[in-house]
């Protein structure tokens, strides 16, 4: 089947990361049918993936079960689906969770935050490292299959051990009936029924499964340690646990209730009084991240953080704000948005001084000048009533006023700037090279005065 570059964007030959060509198998007919992926196995080894993540993937985009058998590198997705529609659908994935945001290379890892529920990205190219970008159903599953853990080590499928498990207690059902039965032939029947009861306890014995070194440890831990503090460990470790799979499904859910997600945390913050904190900071962000919705956070921040005090509490939270907004002109404008709810709440007293609310944002650095300026162009009523809106545009037009003709006289200041430094430079070449010139006269005229009044110099005679 050949083999393609892992970012088929990339047309070079002589690209030097490869992969193979998905071979997709339909087997099964009517409602049985299924597409077996032949060789994921290789496809996943080439771009440094679980095979189980892009076989979920395609699941997913597909809206189709999938089955994984690890043992015999069997993976399935349910219906028919040709192979160009898998590939297809590959380079999705690729571009979401294999490429390098920043250099394009599949030089990246996962690493899966337990804790935090989130999923970083580390590319040993660039030396890149940042939270995974993508919210998708895939996360959840990623999330629950971290990559440092071998799916091969809880059986050759996913529900193996539920199969095994229920073959097991069958089998220990049966073996005590047949214990059962043994004893009783035993008091019924002649001594060779003895021998009959002692094959039967050892084939219960060998159906029963031994535990290994590591579980008898682990019971014994729990059996034997009984403290406060152990006790108190072990709650905490399920509660954290129960905690993770609250937060993970949390990709499932809308942007609205994702924003009332981040709503509830800031409001805990806030009523805390930690929101002076740079690591509280930190971990707005990357709940921010986490539920992508870093843009419309400024919106939860002005409702939160801001009252008709709003002059006292911009400086109180500057750096907060700050960590959202810089660089960031789409959360620049969201916030703009939650300044018109919040004067439109408190006009009576915020309205007089909204030019003077957006010059100490713009001072502040929370503001930047394309933004605001942006802003003033169109009255919308997204936020707040186009009357309101309308007002509060009309009190800002001094602030407006005065940052255009800022900006022009800054650009009028360094086309002048430029202007003297034209001028300055064509003097120089206008005068250097007349000096020159005039040097270079004279010596001339010196070198000829002399050859006058001297003798004649015979050409021959040199």
């Amino acid at each position: 089947m050949g083999s393609v570059n892992v970012n088929r964007n990339v047309t070079d030959i002589f690209y030097r990361y490869k992969m193979p060509r998905i071979q997709a198998k339909v087997e099964g007919k009517g409602n049985g049918i299924k597409t077996v992926i032949v060789n994921m196995a290789e496809v996943a080894r080439a771009i440094g993936r679980p095979a189980t993540y892009p076989t979920k993937y395609f699941g997913c985009e597909l809206g189709a079960q999938t089955q994984f058998d690890y043992k015999n590198e069997r993976f399935i997705v349910n219906g028919s689906h040709d192979a160009s529609k898998l590939q297809d659908l590959l380079d999705g994935f690729i571009r979401k969770y294999v490429l390098c945001p920043e250099c394009d290379n599949p030089e990246t890892d996962l690493t899966v935050s337990a804790r935090n529920q989130t999923i970083s990205q580390a590319c040993k190219a660039c030396g890149f490292h940042g939270l995974l970008k993508v919210n998708h159903k895939v996360n959840t599953f990623i999330l629950k299959n971290p990559p440092t853990v071998n799916p091969a080590a809880q059986g050759s499928s996913l529900t193996e051990g539920k199969r095994s498990k229920r073959g097991q207690k069958k089998n220990g059902e049966n073996g005590v009936d047949g214990d059962k039965g043994a004893s009783n032939s035993g008091g019924e029947s002649d001594g060779g029924s003895g021998n009959q009861a002692s094959q039967t306890e050892a084939e219960i014995s060998a159906a029963i499964p031994e535990k290994n070194g590591d579980d008898d440890d682990d019971d014994a831990n729990w059996s034997v340690d009984v403290s406060k503090e152990a006790i108190r460990a072990r709650l905490q470790d399920l509660t954290d646990g129960a905690k993770g799979m609250t937060i993970s499904d949390d990709y499932d859910k809308t942007e609205k209730e994702r924003i009332d997600i981040f709503y509830e945390l800031v409001k805990k913050k806030r009523n805390a009084g930690e929101l002076d904190s740079v690591a509280v900071h930190k971990e707005l962000m990357i709940e921010a991240e986490r539920l992508d919705i870093v843009t419309k956070a400024t919106l939860v921040l002005a409702e939160l953080l801001f009252s008709e005090n709003i002059t006292q509490e911009v400086r109180k939270n500057r750096i907060l704000l700050l960590r959202f907004t810089h660089n960031n002109p789409k959360a620049q404008r969201y916030l703009i948005g939650g300044l018109e709810q919040i004067i439109a709440l408190h006009s009576a007293k915020l309205m007089p001084k909204v030019a003077g609310i957006f010059k100490l944002f713009y001072d502040s650095d929370i503001l930047e000048e394309k933004a605001i300026l942006e802003w003033s162009q169109k009255v919308s009523k997204k936020y707040v009533a186009k009357e309101v809106a309308t007002e509060i545009h009309e009190k800002a037009k001094p602030f407006i006023q005065w940052l255009k003709e800022a900006e022009e006289e800054e650009s009028s200041e360094e086309d002048e700037n430029d202007s003297d430094v034209e001028i300055e430079y064509n003097d120089r070449a206008r005068v250097e090279p007349l000096k020159a010139a005039a040097v270079a006269t004279a010596t001339a005229k010196k070198i000829v005065d002399d050859d006058d009044e001297g003798e004649e110099i015979d050409i021959d005679d040199i």
